[in-house]
């Protein structure tokens, strides 16, 4: 069978899983049903092979012994395009009436979808290992990484350390102030930082101490028992993190760091466009989202935006969940990728008649795990939870959500780490967003969008099968009845989300237009205070979402609503503080365009007749300075506020004070003045000789 030009084996791995070839094909769209296989992995082993040879890209419906069909496809030469799909633990192995096909089908018209790789760094680590402890122990971990690594030792702690009769590795005491960089590059600042005297006998001793030492290495072995010297430092590359009484952790952490010497591709986890960035503007900070939720500090403000180190990156995508325009964007997989995976996986399903489908998102791991143990101990997935594995559950934010809702899912669960409680805060949020939208639109009074912090499979099993069913948006009476409306995932990330909610408004009955958010949220409205206006336009030149906008033609403030992100900083900037925000979401086709806040009669000059300025801000002005600053004292001079810019300096020039008069101009000089000045020297100079000599003759 092919899906999209990709051959496809299906094995029930010895008759555990229920297949329907004929059922399958239907569902995928297929000419021909799946040979089932019954042992592909062992037995059938031959059919694999023969598949390579085809020379087609290949999926196989088994993840358990990818290794092994890596290992006989790099063995057959001509390496060949291999994919795989767990449908055995995620469907195969659900108990219930219902049949699996239409899960397992949508599981594999999701898998052949091709995504658009992202770009990747290179790292280097040349080996040098720094390894940081206290006593005997991190004096004997130190020796037995010499013989891989370059290492050195600093000592945070010398007590109980015999001195080593043959010197392995350099020692040194001291206690790390400070740290930075990453994989290849990590740089520290010692503070009581002193090297090993020789001569040390039955103890270590070391010379005069000292503050402030600097080092750099590429490898960082932490056994001190403190603090980690970076923030999230489970996603800091090259920095080990180990509890020295954990003797397990500090030989898997030893077993790892020795092998990392050489080049590394590290994936560039994130976009970044500095064009839509709304971190800052004129030195005032509106946007700081992505900044407060990175937990590995990759992020860091540049002037008007921000930087994101992506060496650093750990890829937990809660920047880009946080991020109210997408300047920020996760890249594994990009959004649209991601939505099209969902609405592939929706649509497959429910084409082949699966009801009530719940969407699952886990990352590769901490989920895989917990999905695994709960169809091999329990009773497996429900056979509607459609599970969706994403690098991280940090980059799921309201937009990725509404795309799913729109596409048809009922309910929506992000199965998260306990873990990793810091990377949690920003997916909370985006689903406290994303369910203000299902209640404002009156879709639901309950929750349809749900956050699962959990490790025990039995807990997260009873969970999900304890979901309500319900149709999102099902019709109260005569009303639209709740179809999914799927969409092209094009555009920005406030584009696709828009998109999505306006499928959900479809859906809903008697929906209103706008709909009030949580304060924070990234949408909604300005209101301006008309009284204290000076239409100064601060808050047109600051905005970074370019949703104000003046007029040049009259003096106005215009106002894209779709584009306001709520970042404050119109309101920060207005020196008459007049600005205040209103987080809400509004429908209508009036927020695609621009609409008028503000605007004021243009003043005419008194002089010319010419438009300048608001008639309003100039009258302002005149009350304020006239007859009481010295450069208007009297009507006439309170006039000139009235005038446009040329009229003002024409008026001022016919003053009888005019501040421009001057003194007569004198004539310009010509060449034939200079010419006329070197003759009168030259006759001057001819006669003072005739009167020299007429003096010589007399004497």
């Amino acid at each position: 069978m092919k899906i999209k030009d990709r051959r496809v084996l299906v094995c029930n791995c010895e008759q555990t899983m229920e297949l329907d070839p004929r059922a399958l094909a239907k569902a995928l769209g297929a000419e021909d049903g799946p040979h089932i296989h019954n042992n592909l992995c062992r037995m059938e082993i031959e059919a694999f092979e023969t598949a390579l040879k085809g020379g087609d890209p290949l999926l196989v419906a088994c993840s358990q012994e990818a290794p092994l069909f890596k290992e006989i496809n790099a063995e057959n030469g001509d390496e060949a395009d291999l994919a795989f799909v767990n449908i055995r633990e995620r469907a195969g192995w659900c108990t219930g009436r219902a049949k699996p096909t239409a899960k397992i089908a949508a599981l594999l018209a999701e898998a052949v979808h091709v995504a658009k790789p992202t770009g990747s760094i290179s790292l280097n680590s040349d080996g040098m290992c720094l390894v940081y402890g206290a006593g005997q122990e991190a004096l004997d971990v130190a020796e037995q990484l010499s013989p891989r690594l370059n290492v050195t030792l600093l000592l945070n702690n010398v007590d109980n350390i015999v001195p080593p009769t043959v010197v392995n590795v350099p020692v040194y005491q001291g206690q790390i102030a400070r740290a930075s960089g990453h994989l290849g590059a990590f740089e520290i600042i010692v503070d009581q930082y002193a090297p090993v005297m020789a001569s040390s006998k039955s103890s270590l001793e070391f010379l005069m101490a000292q503050d402030g030492a600097a080092s750099k290495c590429s490898l960082i072995f932490d056994m001190s028992g403190g603090a980690p010297l970076f923030t999230g430092h489970e996603k800091r590359d090259g920095y080990f993190h180990v509890d020295p009484g954990h003797p397990a952790g500090i030989a898997q952490a030893m077993f790892e760091i020795s092998d990392m010497i050489g080049e590394f591709e590290k994936p560039l986890y994130v976009d970044f466009d500095a064009d839509i960035c709304a971190h800052s503007r004129n030195g005032l900070v509106g946007c700081s989202n992505c900044l407060d939720a990175c937990p590995a500090g990759a992020i860091e403000p540049s002037g008007d935006y921000i930087r994101v180190d992506p060496a650093v990156c750990g890829g937990c995508g809660m920047c880009s969940s946080a991020c109210p325009t997408g300047a920020v964007s996760f890249a594994l997989p990009r959004r649209e990728d991601l939505t099209k995976r969902i609405q592939i996986l929706l649509a497959t399903y429910t084409g082949a008649g699966g009801k009530s489908p719940v969407l699952l998102f886990h990352d590769q791991s901490h989920g895989a795990d917990l999905i695994s143990a709960i169809s091999r101990f329990g009773g497996g997935l429900p056979i509607n939870v459609l599970p969706i594995a994403v690098f991280s559950t940090g980059q799921i934010g309201h937009d990725v959500i509404a795309a799913a809702l729109a596409a048809g899912a009922e309910q929506v669960v992000a199965l998260a780490s306990p873990q990793r409680m810091e990377e949690n805060a920003t997916l909370e949020t985006q689903i406290e967003l994303a369910n203000a939208f299902i209640s404002g639109l009156g879709l639901d009074d309950a929750s349809r969008v749900h956050g699962l912090v959990e490790s025990d499979p039995d807990k997260v099993e009873i969970f999900l099968r304890e979901l309500p069913a319900g149709r999102l948006g099902k019709s109260r009476g005569k009303g639209k009845q709740g179809a999914p409306g799927l969409f092209e995932a094009v555009g920005g990330k406030r584009a696709i989300a828009r998109a999505a909610f306006l499928r959900l408004h479809e859906r809903a009955d008697k929906a209103p237009d706008t709909i009030e958010l949580p304060a924070l949220a990234p949408y909604g409205e300005i209101k301006i205070a008309t009284e204290g206006c000076t239409l100064c336009l601060a808050c047109v030149s600051c905005c970074p979402a370019d949703a104000l906008h003046d007029n040049p033609d009259k003096p106005q403030v215009r106002f894209l609503e779709s584009a306001c992100v709520q970042c404050g900083l119109c309101a920060t900037t207005c020196p008459e503080k007049v600005i205040t925000l209103v987080p809400r979401f509004n429908f209508a086709t009036e927020a695609l365009s621009p609409r008028i806040l503000y605007e004021e009669e243009p003043a005419e000059c008194i002089r010319c007749g010419k438009e300048f300025g608001s008639k309003g801000t100039i009258e302002r002005i005149v009350e304020q300075l006239a007859n009481k600053h010295s450069m208007f004292m009297g009507e006439d001079r309170a006039d000139l506020i009235r005038m446009c810019d040329d009229c003002r300096i024409i008026a001022q020039s016919e003053s009888t004070d005019n501040p421009f008069a001057a003194g007569d101009r004198p004539r310009v000089r010509m060449s034939e003045d200079y010419l006329s000045a070197e003759e009168d020297i030259r006759k001057q100079g001819d006669k003072a000789l005739k009167s020299r000599d007429f003096l010589k003759d007399e004497d």
